[in-house]
C-alpha cells in the first residue's frame, strides 16, 4: 500500500511538472509569435515618436516618449476647432483656445473614441502592454495560407473602460504580419463584432502601416473564431473601409 501510495504521488507530481510545463511553453510560444510581428512591423521604434495621419477628414497625432502619451484629435468646422486629447492623466477637450467641462460620462465616450482610431493606427504596437493577456489558439488556413491565432483579453486594471472587449489577431505564418483581426464588444442592445482585412501595406520611416477592409456578420451571435471560414466564403458583409492619409512620422533618437 506504501509503494502504491508512493507510485500516485509521483504520477500526480510528475502531471503537474507536465502541466506546468506545456502552459509555460504556450506562453513562450504566443509570446515569441507577438515578438516577431511587433519587430517585422517595426512599431517598436514608437516608444520615442511623433505621430501625425488623417483618418476621415479628421487629423490625429499620437505623441508618445516611454509610455508617456498624449493622443490627439484635431476636428476643423470653418473657422473653428475642436482638440480632444487623452493622456496618462485624463482626457481634456478644447473648444479653440478655451478648455470645457466635460461630464465624466461623455469624456469617458470621447476617450474611447480617441484611443480606439489610435490603438488600430498602430498596430501590433501595444500587444506587449502589463494589461494584455495573449493565448495562443489552433492555427488557421485563410485563403490558402496559414495563420497563428491568437486570442487577446485585457485585465481591468490597466485595461481601460473596455477591458471586457475580445480581439483576435491572425498573423501569418511566413510573413509574421497580422493580415487579419477581428473583435467584440459591448453595445447598448447586444454584442457588435468586427472582422478587418489588412491591405495597402506600406512603411514610413521603417513602421509598417495598412489599411482595413470593415466587416461585419449578419449574425451577431457568431463567435470570432467562426469569421475566417465566414470570409473565406464570401458570407461578410463589407461595412466600411479604414484609411490612413497624409501619414507624418518623426522617431526621436
Amino acid at each position: 500500500m506504501k509503494y502504491l501510495l508512493v507510485s500516485i504521488v509521483s504520477v500526480v507530481l510528475f502531471s503537474c511538472k507536465d502541466v506546468k510545463k506545456d502552459v509555460s511553453e504556450e506562453k513562450q510560444t504566443v509570446q515569441s509569435i507577438i515578438d516577431k510581428t511587433i519587430q517585422v512591423s517595426g512599431v517598436a521604434a514608437l516608444d520615442d515618436s511623433d505621430l501625425i495621419f488623417t483618418f476621415r477628414d479628421i487629423r490625429y497625432r499620437a505623441i508618445r516618449s516611454y509610455g508617456n502619451f498624449s493622443l490627439i484629435r484635431m476636428i476643423t468646422e470653418g473657422e473653428d476647432w475642436t482638440v480632444d486629447s487623452l493622456t496618462n492623466t485624463g482626457f481634456t477637450r478644447r473648444f479653440n483656445y478655451e478648455v470645457l467641462d466635460v461630464p465624466d460620462s461623455m469624456a469617458v465616450r470621447y476617450s474611447a473614441s480617441v484611443n480606439s482610431v489610435h490603438y488600430f493606427s498602430v498596430l501590433p504596437y501595444g500587444l506587449n502592454d502589463l494589461a494584455v493577456k495573449k493565448t495562443l489558439l489552433e492555427a488557421v488556413l485563410i485563403k490558402n495560407k496559414m495563420y497563428d491565432t491568437v486570442k487577446v483579453t485585457f485585465n481591468q486594471d490597466g485595461g481601460g473602460e473596455d477591458f471586457e472587449d475580445v480581439f483576435m489577431y491572425w498573423i501569418n505564418k511566413e510573413t509574421s504580419k497580422i493580415d487579419y483581426l477581428a473583435y467584440s464588444y459591448n453595445e447598448v442592445d447586444g454584442k457588435g463584432i468586427r472582422f478587418r482585412e489588412a491591405y495597402n501595406e506600406r512603411y514610413v520611416e521603417g513602421i509598417r502601416f495598412v489599411d482595413y477592409n470593415n466587416y461585419k456578420p449578419e449574425d451577431s451571435a457568431i463567435t470570432l473564431i467562426d469569421l475566417p471560414q465566414l470570409f473565406d466564403n464570401g458570407a461578410l458583409q463589407l461595412l466600411s473601409k479604414i484609411e490612413l492619409e497624409a501619414i507624418a512620422l518623426s522617431l526621436n533618437e
